[in-house]
């Protein structure tokens, strides 16, 4: 691999033969108890989904997280405090909080009037074990949870760390990427890209394949078709399959 490769929405940073870096990043703006914020969630859930979607990215590569960086354009006390409370809340609940640096900087030379962060992780792994391309023809496309978006996210059950560490230990899930804001078809499609195959979609699956699924609200996963049945028993959310990848002409 290169010194610093981008690949979807990661960045890969090569530390030497063996090992590399895996950093996503995440914003969030108009959502949290502010005056002008358009939904009014508590602090505390603006940490949690925004933390969780550069995590689960990071994970879903197999790569383990060492550090997360927080950049709060709100006040430490109350605001920034509460968000930090969910971060670090989601930080636990990946199981991740006795090995990760927690660290960041909030506002407080200007009052704010509208809640805005950017949550950054870093992951690290041998290069031998990224699952990124491992995805074979014929494989399986599958939806795992629905998407979801603003206020849906607050009352809706959503994909989490949990599930993610689950499907990481099945041997015979090859690929997870989490979906965001562009949709379950875009995803899908730079999945099957990064595995140089295509990807053959459904003509009428039972889900919205172009509505933003918000916070990583949903992941795909590829299999082999044989193994769908034990995936639904598995996850504790719909499970959809979306589509097929092939080998283009």
């Amino acid at each position: 691999m290169d010194k610093t490769t981008n690949y979807r929405d990661l960045t890969l940073i090569q530390l030497n033969q063996e090992e590399c870096l895996v950093i996503a990043c995440d914003s969030l703006g108009g959502i949290g108890p502010k005056s002008q914020d358009k939904i009014k969630a508590p602090g505390e859930i603006l940490g949690i989904f925004t933390a969780r979607v550069p995590l689960l990215e990071v994970m879903a590569t197999g790569a383990k997280p060492i550090v997360v960086i927080n950049t709060l354009s709100v006040e430490m006390i109350p605001t920034g405090a509460e968000i930090l409370k969910g971060i670090k809340r989601e930080v636990e609940e990946a199981g991740l909080m006795d090995n990760i640096v927690v660290t960041g900087s909030t506002e407080e030379n200007i009052e704010t009037v509208q809640s805005a962060l950017g949550i950054t992780v870093i992951g690290k792994i041998y290069i031998s074990e990224l699952r990124l391309g491992k995805s074979s023809i014929n494989d399986l496309i599958v939806c795992i949870g629905i998407p979801q978006v603003g206020g849906e996210v607050l009352t809706g059950k959503t994909a989490n760390s949990k599930l993610l560490l689950k499907l990481l230990n099945i041997s015979w899930v090859k690929e997870i990427l989490p979906v965001g804001s562009k949709g379950i078809a875009f995803e899908a499609d730079q999945l099957a890209k990064g595995a140089g195959l295509d990807l053959d979609l459904l003509p009428n699956p039972p889900i919205d394949l172009q509505k933003s699924a918000g916070p990583a609200t949903c992941l795909l996963a590829t299999l082999d078709k044989e193994y769908l049945p034990e995936l639904v028993k598995i996850a504790d959310l719909p499970v959809c399959q979306i589509g097929y990848l092939t080998k283009g002409l």
